[in-house]
């Protein structure tokens, strides 16, 4: 496991393995059956590499299934999550690209735990 902290969540848990001024690192880990917020930000884009298990992303109206090796952009402003339908945990890692990349940058639609 990397150095670092798990920062835990209800849908699973993250690392980050870099962060710097013009970039962030995540590797995020969802829980079986569990998935994140319908969520956008303003200031950031997404890139997403899956490395392990099964994951169905929504970017926009569209779903789409990524698994291992497959990657999908998530443009500032969309509307996205990403939702583990197997039975192991879905791994990927998230690549932040823009000028903010706070947790408070997340604009919540829908969410499964209360937060939106």
């Amino acid at each position: 496991m990397p150095a670092g902290e798990w920062d835990q969540r209800p849908w699973g848990h993250y690392l980050v393995l870099s962060d710097e001024p013009d970039y962030k690192v995540k590797r995020i880990v969802v829980e079986p059956g569990q998935r994140l917020s319908l969520q956008r930000h303003r200031k950031r884009s997404e890139h997403w590499v899956a490395v392990s298990g099964e994951g169905i992303a929504t970017l926009g109206e569209e779903e789409i299934t990524l698994l291992p090796g497959d990657a999908l952009d998530v443009p500032q402003g969309a509307w996205h999550r990403v939702r583990n339908p197997g039975a192991l945990p879905f791994v990927f890692i998230e690549v932040q690209r823009g000028s903010y990349f706070g947790e408070d940058d997340i604009e919540r639609k829908e969410d499964d735990y209360g937060r939106a």
